[in-house]
């Protein structure tokens, strides 16, 4: 960390995604993709959740994330939900070096509902998982036409003469 002529101090927080549920991005977004971003110590848990969201081109409303406060202990990992006002990079210069001690978590926001989506966006996510799984379907035809192939032809190869 660096500290500004002000008292504030700048410096990097590591941040894990940990989204569920699909995402439209204009690019692959894998699940636990880690990123780090450059605040100020007293950036939001909100700010850092909406400069996420735009690193990583995802359009939906910043209200359906939440930022989460990861910790281990005695071989136990804890969750904490941060308040939109809470400073991420004051309380991980406070936790120390160990990432073990803090680190980030961005997940949806814990409602576990869906009436936080519109219908457009909740019709998108149905198109999103339908693909997913004719893909899934095509593979497994593609994987037992070829497995019944091969055993035909071994059957005809034994077939008694």
């Amino acid at each position: 960390p660096t500290l500004n002529k002000d008292g504030s101090f700048t410096g990097f927080i590591k941040v894990q995604l940990k989204l569920a549920r699909p995402r439209r991005t204009s690019f692959y977004l894998p699940r636990g993709t880690v990123k780090h971003l450059h605040v100020l110590s007293h950036t939001r848990a909100s700010e850092v959740i909406s400069a996420l969201l735009r690193k990583f081109t995802v359009v939906d409303d910043p209200r359906k994330f939440a930022l989460f406060e990861r910790s281990e202990k005695d071989d136990q990992v804890y969750l904490r939900k941060l308040s939109d006002e809470e400073q991420p990079l004051r309380l991980r210069l406070l936790a120390g070096p160990s990432e073990k001690a803090l680190s980030f978590v961005l997940k949806e926001n814990d409602s576990g509902e869906w009436d936080a989506f519109t219908l457009p966006e909740l019709h998108n996510f149905l198109r999103i998982l339908q693909r997913e799984e004719d893909e899934q379907v095509r593979r497994v035809r593609h994987r037992y036409a070829r497995c019944r192939r091969e055993m035909q032809e071994a059957l005809a190869t034994r077939a008694p003469r």
